[in-house]
């Protein structure tokens, strides 16, 4: 059954407009950077296994160390850490901006930006999921909101970093992406929200136990991890370095960033769709949703003409994004408040482990079996997890918490 209602009034207050800000500037900047990443490394000669082995290092870092900046959040505040990583995310992208305009930077010197880069964003995630609560009345609009914006985000994003590294080079892309994370520690600074009371006199390892514990005493929670380890490997890890390698290769770098800010422009609808429609069982709805995620790698597989492209990456990006919305939104209204930020960092992590894996092993495992024929298991796996989410009765049958 599905129901609708219109947006609440009090959506905009003070503290969601800057939490808003804060997200959504940030993530055009991020958007931007999987393409000039993608063109940068294969640019330098160090090819598929390059881009993978980069893209890895960020992805590996952040998994790791995810946890951990979710005990954090919830022993301390998120908001001093989420500045803090705002703060080192900027000197870095600044600093390789500079790189990229003055040398040749090594492999090994990308991959170690990309280690810190994804430390600090590991720091800065989990707090995320637990501002939207309060800074929001109404989460499940709240995250409807923020997905269209991230959807137009997406789509801005990978549009710019394909224009400008087309037209100027791709260090102007990290130097803009500089400039989103410092206006983001900005908004961040003047957010106004009440300190919950946590365990902040618990010991870092009681801490992650309890938030382990959270996170294993609810299958439907664990259940899509697991659904979501096959996707990391076999989809969302290869999709970027094989995806740039076949559309870039078929027709141009700027074509490669269309097609990932059309896969923006049908999160926007997405998420238009999610803010109007609430299934009464969220994940079911939003697995059947996922079914339209698979024609992303096919298009990717398949390069057919531009418009047929960008329309199978539009119409994945629609699917992807009204399963994110009911996904955030059954963890902020399923979890308790004081263990968010931990259960949240243990769902991130579990959701992304394996995709620096799948990264890793795009270049190697394309030299032996193709790109496209990778492409097209990609596509085939992506719609195995579809199914599987309505397979498991755990996380079909969940009902909405409110």
């Amino acid at each position: 059954m599905l129901l609708s209602t219109a947006v609440p009034p009090r959506l905009w207050t003070a503290n969601f407009r800057l939490y808003f800000v804060a997200r959504i500037v940030s993530m055009v900047g991020d958007s931007m950077v999987p393409v000039a990443t993608s063109v940068a490394v294969l640019g330098l000669g160090y090819g598929v296994s390059g881009v993978g082995f980069a893209l890895g290092a960020w992805m590996g870092a952040f998994a790791l160390f995810v946890v951990f900046g979710g005990v954090f959040a919830d022993r301390f505040h998120p908001l001093p850490q989420m500045v803090g990583a705002d703060a080192v995310r900027c000197g870095l992208q600044a600093g390789f901006a500079v790189y990229l305009w003055l040398g040749h930077p090594g492999l090994s010197f990308i991959i170690g930006i990309g280690v810190l880069g994804g430390v600090a964003t590991a720091m800065f995630q989990p707090g995320l999921t637990s501002l939207v609560p309060q800074v929001a009345a109404d989460p499940q609009h709240a995250n409807g909101v923020l997905r269209v914006s991230e959807g137009t985000a997406t789509m801005l994003g990978p549009a710019l970093a394909g224009f400008l590294v087309a037209t100027t080079s791709a260090g102007w892309v990290f130097a803009v992406d500089a400039g989103t994370f410092a206006i983001s520690g900005v908004c961040l600074l003047a957010l106004r929200v009440p300190r919950l009371t946590t365990g902040a006199t618990e010991s870092t390892w009681r801490n992650l136990r309890s938030g382990w514990e959270e996170f294993r005493s609810r299958s439907w929670l664990w259940g899509v991890i697991l659904i979501w380890w096959v996707l990391g490997v076999f989809v969302w890890g290869p999709i970027t370095p094989l995806g740039a390698a076949s559309i870039i290769g078929a027709h141009g770098k700027a074509v490669f960033g269309y097609a990932e800010a059309a896969f923006g422009a049908g999160s926007i609808l997405g998420g238009l769709i999610a803010i109007r429609f609430r299934p009464t069982r969220p994940l079911f709805g939003g697995g059947v949703a996922m079914f339209l995620f698979p024609l992303m790698p096919l298009a990717a597989a398949l390069v057919p003409a531009v418009p047929l492209l960008l329309l199978g990456y539009a119409i994945s990006g629609i699917g992807w994004a009204f399963w994110g919305v009911q996904w955030s939104t059954t963890v902020q209204t399923q979890i308790p408040a004081d263990r968010l930020n931990r259960v949240a960092a243990y769902e991130v992590a579990g959701s992304i482990l394996a995709v620096p894996f799948g990264q890793a092993v795009a270049g190697p495992a394309s030299a032996v079996f193709g790109i496209h024929p990778l492409l097209l298991v990609a596509s085939i796996t992506a719609a195995g997890c579809a199914a599987a989410l309505l397979i498991s009765p755990p996380i079909r049958r969940l009902t909405r918490a409110r």
